[in-house]
């Protein structure tokens, strides 16, 4: 289990720099079980051990592990400690741990949700229901509303996500679910590089307001002008496995928060 680069720590850092430090430390952990460098069994660390480790206060320790354990990854034995499960074959070959092993670019990821939610957003914007309207609104005034990138890039999937549940497929929802974990990697980079935001494309006010128009012609050209922004914005990093971007663009933002509370004295 290799420990973080940086040994900075997280005490008095703001909501967005803890918000990195845990997704930094929960893909590190995630990645050492699933590949099982930290075998079935194994008893990790204290929390005192892993905050020292990752350079981390136990605050974000704790929400690393509630992370791992919400996904089956440990088990927390009260008074014991946390212990890596055993993963059923259905875990194991999770839709997410499949598409990770085929390492995927960017450029793959992309390609893949053009048709899928190209489709979604037709289906929804003839099914919608006045309850569908109200949770797509919701969303989009949550992600209009966020102030740090992991918030933005949190709310930016629940915006996507919603218009799935408005679609009314089941299928489709769960497909666009299945690509959550990769999509918010995206959404990290693309919520706080201010060169993918181009002027003039359309984007989630646009795509909500032609659903609620019940445009559906108008509706699938924002959403995929939406979509593929990012093969002309991405530059190099559109065949970069999304693993390897998100682990850079991470390090890059915490390099930076931390440059600006250094400056900050």
């Amino acid at each position: 289990m290799a420990p973080t680069t940086s040994p900075q720590s997280d005490r008095g850092a703001p909501t967005a720099q803890r918000g990195l430090l845990t997704e930094r430390i929960a893909r590190q952990l995630e990645h050492d079980i699933r590949s099982g460098e930290i075998a079935v069994g194994t008893k990790l660390p204290s929390e005192r051990e892993l905050a020292t480790r990752f350079g981390a206060s136990r605050n974000v320790v704790r929400e690393v592990l509630r992370r791992l354990e919400a996904q089956h990854l440990i088990e927390v034995a009260p008074g014991r400690g946390s212990f890596v499960r055993e993963q059923t074959p259905g875990q194991a070959r999770s839709y997410d741990a499949l598409y990770r092993a085929g390492r995927p670019t960017v450029r793959q990821l992309i390609e893949a949700r053009v048709p899928l939610e190209v489709e979604i957003v037709r289906l929804a914007t003839q099914r919608a229901t006045p309850a569908d309207i109200s949770a797509m609104r919701a969303a989009r005034d949550a992600l209009e509303a966020a102030t740090d990138v992991v918030a933005k890039a949190q709310a930016d999937v629940d915006f996507h996500e919603a218009i799935a549940a408005a679609s009314g497929n089941p299928v489709l929802r769960i497909m666009l679910s299945s690509i959550s974990g990769m999509m918010f990697e995206m959404m990290l980079r693309s919520n706080s590089d201010p060169s993918i935001g181009e002027p003039g494309v359309p984007h989630h006010p646009e795509i909500f307001e032609a659903i609620v128009a019940r445009d559906v012609e108008l509706a699938c050209e924002r959403m995929r002008s939406h979509l593929t922004l990012g093969l002309r914005t991405y530059g190099a990093d559109l065949d970069v496995s999304v693993d390897a971007m998100a682990r850079q663009h991470i390090e890059a933002l915490l390099g930076e928060n931390g440059d600006r509370g250094q400056g900050r004295g």
